[in-house]
């Protein structure tokens, strides 16, 4: 079987690796899998097109019920889709987008959410038959690179070298996107790091999508940039903001290798689906303080598997719960990395997608 397979494929972003790694698992049973960027085609009835004059595509695949789902509602193949995040979280409360998603997931031959959360939310807000709705938490892998240089890192980053095995760098991964609120912490963790130079916050991201990094000395955090004119402006606040810095693009073997030397990783996000750097900073076993909204909190139990923050203030002080507080360090280092095993291996999530697929055949 040939798929066509539609998502949003901005260069080294969650949802790129997403959809990656699902095509593998989707290729590994034998079908053909071809993906393409949404932002490829204008309306469904390109797609129509290209699938009517190509008839070895016998189904369809989507990631993101608005932006890629919408294409496929005029194909005479049968499709699946998958729910991204923003599209449930975001794009239900805008009318008009929230009539089309309705569309897609009624025509839909299934649907698959990342959490209970999210299919509760689709249930709600969208008219659609829960019974074609699957929850398969997101399947993570990291690989660390052995080539990757901290210092070198840094440096690149404009963050100070100096007591480099001293600084505590908390890394925030994200696009430059307001729906990831980059300069949230950034105040109020410029102000901490005037406490103490030590503490350093780092934003990281693919070139079209900026990265915010905050330093403490010892903390640094990653943010991406999507949106150009959001991100000069995030590019003038962290120019004049002490101890935060925004880093240059890296692969992901190397994005893990950041992260695997990070004091903690951060989410400050004002909507997220299923976050894959705080499972993936979980799988590498470093802490994880993320905002304290429901995509978060579907998979950071607070003092458990991570710290939750709900404020800027909080964030510092359960930053600084995870300085002082080496037992609490431990325990949600290692209850994240046994949550990860247990609930997002990439085994499951393949035969759930073998499944699914199957469905259209």
């Amino acid at each position: 079987m040939k798929l066509l397979f539609l998502a949003c494929l901005s260069p080294k972003t969650g949802n790129h690796t997403t959809a990656e790694r699902i095509r593998s698992h989707i290729e590994s049973a034998g079908h053909t899998c071809e993906l393409r960027d949404a932002a490829e085609f204008q309306s469904p009835a390109e797609v129509a097109n290209l699938i009517s004059s190509n008839p070895t595509f016998e189904g369809a695949l989507a990631i993101h019920l608005f932006k890629a789902g919408r294409l496929l509602l005029d194909i005479q193949v049968p499709f699946g889709v998958i729910f991204g995040g923003t599209d449930i979280n975001e794009d239900v409360k805008v009318e008009q987008k929230r009539v089309v998603m309705e569309q897609v997931l009624q025509k839909a031959r299934f649907a698959v959410a990342f959490t209970d959360k999210l299919k509760e939310e689709a249930e709600l807000y969208l008219l659609s038959q829960s019974s074609r709705i699957y929850v398969q938490p997101q399947g993570i892998q990291t690989e660390v690179s052995e080539k990757f240089c901290w210092s070198e890192f840094l440096r690149s980053s404009d963050a100070s070298i100096e007591h480099v095995d001293e600084l505590r760098v908390f890394l925030l991964v994200c696009g430059l996107r307001r729906v990831k609120d980059p300069l949230y912490l950034v105040e109020v963790f410029s102000e901490w790091h005037y406490e103490n130079p030590l503490n350093v916050l780092v934003i990281i991201g693919p070139k079209c999508t900026v990265c915010l990094c905050l330093f403490f000395l010892s903390n640094s955090v990653v943010r991406q940039k999507i949106d150009p004119l959001f991100t000069v402006e995030v590019e003038a606040v962290v120019k004049r903001a002490a101890g935060v810095f925004l880093a240059q693009e890296r692969s992901q073997q190397e994005l893990h290798a950041a992260m695997k030397r990070c004091f903690a990783v951060v989410n400050s996000s004002v909507s997220e689906g299923m976050s894959a750097a705080i499972l993936e900073a979980m799988d590498l076993g470093v802490p994880v303080l993320a905002r304290d909204i429901p995509g978060n909190a579907a998979v950071v139990q607070h003092e458990f598997t991570g710290l939750l923050y709900s404020s800027p203030q909080e964030f510092v002080h359960q930053s600084h719960r995870l300085l002082s507080d080496h037992e609490l360090r431990e325990r949600v280092v290692r209850n994240g990395k046994l949550y990860v095993e247990e609930h997002h291996g990439l085994n499951q999530e393949r035969e759930t997608y073998r499944r699914l697929v199957d469905t259209l055949l």
